[in-house]
């Protein structure tokens, strides 16, 4: 069977049950060491749904899986879908297993319920703990189990979110015991994380197994971020409100998530320096000033969101927001302070709670739980010490010991049991013993075999005028070892896809609304003034990388004629590695080896201005501006920060790493020409191009066509601005100096001279929105205006080297006050001129 091609059912299906074509090729095909219990239900035989899977799996040969599974990793590398461990400073690629989880319709509905009523009651206890506070006062929480955590805001007490919805996203950490029924392992109400990775999971493998994923009848997620969506824009207070995605910033350990979900459900993504309180109101800092943000989806812990009210050290969130929040000026979701209730010190008492509240006992139980700040619970703990886990009440980690996890204390030595055992005693309310469970495995493809691993699954709800609506699926993360107890990305683990599986025909959904729906807009959009920093920047790394490695293939590359004087070609040669010094490509003394030269200046990682440190700063800046870019653009930049990195063997690798970066750099200027849309953003992407190309331009007229310069210089010139055909075209004479100078610096046809450059910019700055109310020419087109005039009315040959040189420094002039203009820092931030009228 396996050596059949497609995703078809397996030849022989109308002789053979299908559970039983499935059960022997997992046996004979791949070999297994142990049956996944995911695999097997109850009564001994393959579960309906891995049946199914595994019957179209098996028509697929070994070098078809390969390809595939080949497929989906180059999928998410060259997308750049990565994360970074707890305590890590470099992002690694998504570890994304090959194979889904799979659940039925009936178990799913199952589950679902559990986590609906689950919801339902967090909801009630946050909004009492917020609120009347009747739960402590009755005794139904000891008050202690509260006060303990650090996530239990007071500043918070007595203040009612609009429409009185404290948890707008609520996620749950579950797994499935040897009885095949679900457990609770943890609650998620902070800023639950992996809605957005639980997305890429599925894009990838509904690529990688389209026939497969489409045949097995997969529910789909987008109905859910829909409803999502569409609560979040319920709840402001207009009908068309800004919502914002507040992340930590490009440090964060899930930063490509915040990225993936503004992009996906169309929210700005904003930093909290991008955001400023005026009056009762939220506002982003953007480009044309201050704009109102009416919801903010928070990524950020609560205790960061503001530095006033809560942790004055806090550079993550926005001074005054609880304040905005106390006057409805803003909706936050979830609610800060809801973080209270991932204490496991609350685990105890839900039950009882749920009883409380809804009348019912909890449809999906969690697991065992004793929270030690009681004297029966703590005895019952100490007894049974060597059988539990010990956790932390209000944290991840176990107060006085470094495991940022459970403590075992049968596998403790004497002296640390001994220790344990006594702080206890002496402090239970920051301990709780948890019951050990062993959790289900599931089939992971392992070196070309299916091995089982045990998971652990997190699945989402989002509250909506109709209910909690569930994520179908959700983000399912897999232990490395086989008897992993406590599953952790920063632990090794891989993540895979949920597939739902329906018996009937699944309805295509999608976020795209009704076309009669819609009212039409053509408006350029909301750009803060951190992302159009980014964009010039972005722009500016690039025409530096180019710039140098024009002058890499220069130096590499000999463009003198055979025949001309040997000290004529050092003199220019000399020229080349000096600039490359002064550029901070290369240490090395221009009398050394020009391939030294160039390799250094190609991909030193020591040298700031070498190639390779310009396209992975262009690689960081762009990290900022993932939900601006396309994959097409991303992807340019990680191959040629992979290009550079590689290792070069002769002095032709060189050269050719050069030229083929540098036909990457006109791919990623097309992309940005051509598909990027012509609103602010591209504006300061183009601008940030337009006013590096300018001043490296006159930087090369400067080393090459100064006063005395001969052919060989200008020839230099004319290769490093590509203008050796058009120079040709028009003069029937060899290089002179005044023709080059013109074509090179005043040219206003020539897109690569400097002229043109000003021209582009003045189009730019024009196009701008005005910031400042006197209705007088502003700073940055007031020099771009000067700077085109002077290049309009400047002769060729009164072009001297004095004159480049004024004509850099109004160029840097230019290039500081466009920076100083439209991406204000420090006191200056929130423009206070331009605080009447605001949006």
């Amino acid at each position: 069977m396996a050596g059949q091609a497609g995703e078809g059912a397996a030849q022989g299906s109308k002789t053979r049950p299908a559970h039983r074509r499935a059960a022997q090729w997992t046996r004979d095909y791949v070999r297994l060491p142990g049956i996944p219990d995911e695999f097997i239900a109850q009564d001994g035989t393959p579960r309906a749904v891995w049946a199914r899977f595994f019957d179209a799996f098996a028509t697929l040969s070994p070098p078809e899986i390969e390809r595939r599974f080949g497929a989906a990793d180059r999928h998410l590398r060259d997308a750049g879908v990565t994360y970074r461990a707890p305590g890590e400073s470099a992002d690694r690629l998504w570890p994304l297993s090959h194979l889904p989880l799979l659940i039925g319709e009936a178990d799913w509905q199952q589950l679902t319920a559990g986590i609906a009523q689950r919801a339902q009651l967090l909801e009630l206890v946050l909004c009492d703990l917020y609120g009347e506070g009747r739960l402590v006062a009755e005794g139904a929480i000891p008050a202690a189990a509260i006060a303990g955590s650090t996530e239990y805001l007071r500043p918070i007490c007595g203040i009612k979110p609009p429409r009185g919805q404290y948890l707008n996203l609520y996620a749950a950490d579950v797994g499935r015991g040897p009885d095949g029924r679900w457990w609770v392992l943890g609650d998620r109400t902070q800023a639950p994380s992996g809605a957005g990775y639980a997305l890429e999971n599925r894009l990838v493998l509904s690529r990688a197994f389209a026939s497969l994923y489409k045949s097995m009848n997969v529910e789909r997620v987008a109905p859910f971020f829909e409803a999502f969506r569409d609560s979040l824009r319920g709840s402001a207070d207009r009908d068309e409100p800004r919502i914002g995605l507040l992340t930590p910033g490009i440090f964060s350990e899930t930063y490509f998530e915040h990225a993936t979900l503004a992009r996906y459900l169309g929210f700005l993504l904003v930093e909290g320096d991008d955001l400023a309180v005026s009056g009762d109101r939220i506002h982003i800092r953007t480009v044309a000033g201050l704009k109102r943000l009416d919801v903010l989806l928070r990524r950020v812990d609560s205790n960061f969101l503001d530095p006033l009210e809560l942790d004055a050290s806090s550079h993550l969130g926005v001074p005054g927001l609880i304040d905005v929040l106390r006057k409805n000026g803003v909706v936050v979701a979830n609610m800060p302070g809801s973080g209270v209730l991932e204490a496991r010190a609350l685990l105890g008492f839900l039950p009882s709670l749920c009883r409380r509240f809804l009348g019912e006992d909890l449809k999906m139980p969690h697991i065992a739980t004793w929270w030690c700040g009681q004297r029966a619970a703590r005895e019952e703990v100490l007894s049974r010490l060597d059988e539990i886990a010990i956790e932390g009440a209000y944290g991840r980690s176990v107060p006085g010991f470094q495991s940022n996890g459970p403590v075992l204390a049968g596998e403790l030595p004497p002296a640390e049991r001994e220790r344990l055992k006594a702080a206890i005693n002496e402090r239970g309310i920051d301990f709780v013993g948890q019951e050990l469970v062993r959790l289900s495995t599931m089939p992971v493809w392992d070196q070309g075999r299916i091995t089982p691993r045990p998971f652990v699954l997190r699945v989402f709800a989002a509250a909506t005028p109709n209910g909690w609506t569930i994520m179908p699926g959700g983000f399912c993360r897999i232990a490395e070892q086989l008897d992993a107890r406590a599953v952790s990305m920063g632990d090794g683990a891989r993540a895979a896809d949920v597939w739902v599986v329906s018996d009937k025909a699944i309805s295509t959904a999608t976020l795209l609304p009704a076309v009669d729906t819609v009212r039409i807009r053509r408006i350029a959009g909301v750009v803060p003034s951190r992302a159009a920093d980014n964009l010039f920047w972005l722009g500016r790394y690039l025409e530096r990388a180019e710039a140098t490695l024009r002058l890499i293939r220069a130096l590499g590359t000999p463009t003198r004629d055979p025949g001309k004087g040997l000290s004529t070609a050092l003199h220019s040669v000399e020229r080349i590695q000096r600039l490359l010094v002064t550029w901070g490509a290369t240490s090395l003394a221009t009398r050394a080896q020009p391939a030294r030269i160039v390799a250094e200046a190609l991909q030193s990682s020591e040298r700031f201005g070498s190639a390779l440190s310009l396209v992975r700063a262009a690689q960081h800046t762009a990290t900022s501006l993932r939900e601006r870019l396309s994959p097409d653009a991303w992807q340019v930049i990680t191959e040629m920060v992979e290009r550079l990195a590689e290792e070069v063997e002769d002095d032709d690798g060189v050269v050719s790493a050069a030229e083929l970066t540098l036909q990457e750099l006109a791919s990623f200027a097309g992309l940005a020409q051509e598909n990027m849309n012509r609103a602010a953003g591209w504006r300061f992407l183009e601008m940030g191009r337009r006013a590096e190309r300018a001043i490296n331009t006159v930087r090369f007229a400067r080393q090459f066509a100064y006063d005395e310069a001969g052919d060989e210089d200008l020839d230099v010139l004319l290769t490093l601005v590509d203008c050796q055909i058009t120079y040709r075209s028009r003069y029937l004479v060899g290089p002179l100096l005044a023709p080059v100078r013109d074509l090179a610096v005043l040219d206003p046809y020539n897109p690569r001279s400097v002229a043109f450059q000003v021209s582009a910019l003045n189009e730019h700055i024009a196009a701008l929105p005005s910031l400042k109310e006197h209705g007088l020419i502003e700073r940055p087109q007031r020099l771009a205006v000067a700077l085109q005039a002077t290049l309009a009315t400047t002769e060729a040959e009164a072009l001297e080297a004095k004159t480049l040189f004024v004509l850099e420094q109004d160029l840097l002039t230019l290039a500081e006050a466009i920076g100083l203009h439209y991406f204000p820092h420090g006191p200056n931030a929130s423009r206070p001129e331009k605080l009447t009228g605001l949006a």
